[in-house]
């Protein structure tokens, strides 16, 4: 590859069942800061703290690195995100409005599941239900970020450095389109159309200013 490289986004559960079990092991992280050993479940929630461990990682003979970070701020968010989409999955159980296909990964309604029920020459019912093994198992993730990298000697907080603000600028996005309704935009004029999301991203810089004013203690919601 010559003079280049990459540092790639990496998905946990694609990963093979070893490097998966390994990921999800809570044995041999390290803080980012000064490299000492700790254990994420004994981590406080409100931890600023990055903290990492990396492995030798060879798919299709490419020689890398596999850099798992977790972070209690990354797993305080997720959880979040999750229990909002729980809450819309159980409203529509509570509606009968479930769905046939589930296309989007992040669509609550992968937190259900179905069941038929029959008795001998009878048409099955099928009853919906909440998953609550799917919630536990996506909630082993929580905090949990991983890259790739063919950069085997550099220095891993500045390989994390390229990568780090990713969730963050995906978390914008969210509070954007859900939170200030960015999308979907019902107006016709370019100049309200552009009106409309000034005024959006101005409320989401100011969201941010007095998250962090109030420290963090509370959310958009």
């Amino acid at each position: 590859m010559g003079e280049r490289a990459f540092v790639v986004t990496q998905s946990i559960k694609t990963l093979n069942a070893q490097d998966r079990q390994w990921t999800l092991d809570t044995k041999g992280f390290k803080s980012l800061y000064d490299d000492k050993v700790v254990d994420p479940a004994e981590i406080s929630k409100d931890d600023k703290t990055i903290y990492y461990k990396n492995t030798p990682y060879t798919p299709k003979d490419l020689p890398q690195r596999l850099i798992i970070t977790y972070s209690p701020k990354y797993a305080k968010y997720r959880k979040s995100i999750r229990e909002k989409q729980v809450k819309r999955a159980k409203l529509m159980l509570e509606r009968g409005s479930t769905k046939k296909e589930r296309r989007n990964p992040n669509d609550p309604a992968r937190f259900l599941g179905s069941i038929a029920v029959t008795d001998d020459d009878e048409t099955a019912n099928v009853y919906n239900y909440l998953n609550t093994e799917k919630i536990d198992e996506e909630a082993k993730y929580d905090g949990m970020y991983a890259v790739s990298t063919d950069l085997l000697d550099d220095n891993v907080s500045e390989i994390l450095s390229i990568s780090e603000k990713r969730w963050q600028i995906e978390e914008c996005f969210r509070i954007m389109k859900t939170e200030f309704e960015a999308r979907p935009v019902f107006l016709q004029r370019t100049d309200r159309i552009t009106s409309h999301f000034l005024t959006c991203f101005l409320a989401l810089i100011i969201y941010r200013y007095l998250e962090k004013f109030l420290e963090h203690k509370y959310t958009c919601e």
